[in-house]
């Protein structure tokens, strides 16, 4: 493909592209320490690729972009899809009412991490060519589409930034929502605590007493810390929860050894033990400035352990290390009550039928204002001390 001066390559796997050319579009600022999204670098896309998490047989086809003009300036992680899991951006009802009329949804292209409900840029540009870069993959994607016949390209969790820039230039725009804690500048989870209302304030206090007498003892591991043999039991927690959840995991077994390999510097792992053995754990990543949550499972039940693995644990690590906020993945309005606010997230949507299109373009705008009147009734009813609450508004 090409336009203008610019080359749009579809790349079938990430070895066809160097690490550093990817990188130097997805996280410019890991020169300097840390991804801003640990999600969109080369060693995480290619350790879903190399353990057979996405590929053939999963749904999940990689048609990674890439544009060049004298050098490449922009790529983004591409796929195929053969349907709607992994997601996190409901279309089922699209898909149904598609083949209702005769249409055929799957395959579609899904521009997204897959597996991963968090906010993060889709367009990954070098400094400097953001609107360029944007511009020309959704060309490429758009018109990879509409060469193949598919039905839609959808872009989900996208940042704020390209969900308006991409409406601009006539992508439709969802609006969905998540619960993150955000750290207004705390010193400890005590400090935390009197930001809420007495009642809210007590019952935390009382679920981690509760919770933290489970006869045990909690590690929280990061980069070197974590073992082989901590990701054997971590494989068991995973696959009770994706078999719950989802039918069958998405990851495969050898993602968790990809991730001990090229991926436990980005990762926190926090592990209950019990009469040496580990019954319960939560997986989170972590981002410059944002823990995310990512995975729970466990194979002993425990009264609120699950709250303070995936949590409040989480909230102490961003305290400490002086995160801004911890993303705790899709959906959970139970969060509410233990901190985690309502917030806006994005995708973006295109749809070969124009008629389809009107038809999505109405059904997002009532969904658009339901979902913002909700946010301000959930927000109302949270946690907070109503001072604390108007500050932070």
């Amino acid at each position: 493909m090409t336009s203008d001066q610019i080359e749009i390559s579809v790349l079938s796997d990430l070895s066809q592209i160097a690490p550093g050319d990817w990188d130097a579009c997805a996280c410019p600022e890991a020169a300097t320490g840390r991804p801003l999204d640990p999600f969109t670098t080369h060693r995480f896309l290619r350790a879903l690729e190399v353990s057979g998490s996405v590929g053939p047989g999963t749904g999940w086809q990689p048609r990674y972009l890439a544009a060049k003009s004298d050098e490449t300036f922009a790529v983004a992680p591409l796929y195929a899809k053969g349907h709607s899991q992994g997601e996190y951006i409901f279309d089922h009802n699209w898909a149904h009412a598609y083949e209702s009329y005769g249409g055929r949804y799957y395959p579609k292209l899904q521009l997204a991490v897959p597996f991963t409900p968090a906010t993060g840029r889709r367009f990954l540009t070098k400094p400097g060519h953001e609107t360029t870069g944007m511009a020309a993959l959704t060309q490429g994607a758009v018109q990879l589409a509409s060469e193949n016949e598919l039905s839609s390209l959808h872009i989900t969790f996208c940042t704020d930034t390209e969900a308006d820039q991409g409406e601009r230039i006539g992508l439709l725009k969802r609006t969905t929502q998540q619960f993150h804690w955000l750290n207004d500048g705390y010193d400890s989870f005590d400090a935390f605590l009197a930001s809420l209302s007495s009642r809210k304030r007590k019952n935390i206090r009382k679920e981690r007493a509760t919770a933290n007498a489970f006869g045990g003892q909690i590690h929280m591991l990061t980069g070197d810390q974590i073992e082989p043999h901590h990701w054997d039991a971590f494989w068991h927690f995973y696959q009770d929860t994706g078999a719950r959840k989802w039918g069958t995991p998405y990851l495969t077994r050898a993602f968790f050894d990809e991730a001990q390999q090229h991926l436990r510097d980005d990762m926190l792992l926090v592990l209950a033990e019990r009469d040496g053995r580990y019954i319960a754990g939560a997986l989170n990543f972590i981002g410059r400035d944002t823990l995310y949550g990512r995975y729970w499972g466990c194979t002993e039940d425990h009264a609120c352990l699950h709250f303070e693995l995936c949590y409040y644990r989480a909230i102490d690590y961003a305290i400490e290390h002086g995160l801004s906020r911890v993303e705790a993945g899709a959906q959970g309005a139970h969060k509410l009550a233990r901190g985690y606010l309502p917030v806006q997230t994005h995708s973006l949507h295109w749809f070969r039928e124009d008629g389809f299109t009107d038809a999505v373009a109405r059904y997002l705008q009532a969904e658009r204002a339901a979902t913002e009147e909700e946010i301000e009734v959930l927000t109302a009813y949270g946690p907070f001390r109503k001072t604390h609450q108007e500050e932070q508004q």
